[in-house]
């Protein structure tokens, strides 16, 4: 059987950690898992549901109506989350969930329920996940960690970009002031705040194109798999 490692991607919001660890994944042929999405969708199931997060109880009660899973698009070639056995990768891009994930995503239920999951996906290994504290607390034995970040300006036009082509009412204006809000929760949060993995490599993009990025990464898979004793 060959060798399989875990690869966890942390850091920034709209670094590329996605678009890195899709790729990665793909080139790999390895899993790739959207940390990310699973929050959004729970973020997403919480609007829906007009949940008040600020009270446990609806909280807990919440995420026992909550089954996440990844399908395939073959169209596509990428990993789209499932919330209840429906699609949502198009409705958990929308503004008003990316206003409110970093809150959700602090809450230590929604943690712990996300957490277990992702743990139980990354049994078997060959997977790439990325996120905020997947280095640090989901997988903190990884055999290869990575830290992305790139300047804030190159940021902001990155997300700008995105969800300006699903909605072209959105300004670079609110772009910013939700990426400075979401970097100022994610870092300051009581619970697994991010941070870098003392063993975590940077990798800082700004000056990187998506294929260079992706060799660097490749380059230490090599490194990192030669290490591991054949299971």
């Amino acid at each position: 059987m060959p060798k399989k490692i875990i690869i966890t991607i942390d850091g920034f919001s709209s670094c590329g950690k996605s678009t890195l660890a899709r790729q990665l994944a793909r080139s790999l042929g390895y899993v790739y898992i959207d940390s990310g999405a699973m929050y959004r969708a729970i973020t997403l199931y919480f609007l829906r549901n007009h949940i008040d997060w600020s009270r446990e109880e609806q909280v807990k009660e919440a995420l026992c109506g909550i089954n996440l899973s990844f399908t395939f698009n073959e169209k596509s070639q990428q990993s789209e989350i499932l919330l209840n056995d429906e699609n949502v990768e198009y409705f958990i891009r929308d503004l008003i969930v990316a206003e409110q994930v970093s809150e959700v995503a602090a809450i230590g239920q929604v943690r712990e329920f996300a957490v277990r999951q992702q743990q139980l996906m990354g049994k078997q290994k060959g997977i790439v996940m990325d996120g905020r504290d997947i280095g640090t607390t989901v997988f903190p034995n990884a055999e290869l960690k990575i830290f992305m970040t790139a300047d804030i300006s190159l940021r902001v036009e990155r997300r700008f970009k995105e969800m300006y082509a699903k909605n072209p009412n959105v300004t670079i204006e609110e772009v910013k002031a939700n990426l400075e809000l979401r970097d100022y929760i994610d870092s300051n949060r009581e619970i697994s705040p991010l941070r870098r993995a003392s063993d975590a490599i940077l990798l800082d993009n700004s000056n990187l194109g998506i294929e260079e990025q992706l060799e660097f990464a490749i380059s230490l898979f090599e490194e990192r798999i030669t290490a591991v004793p054949a299971s």
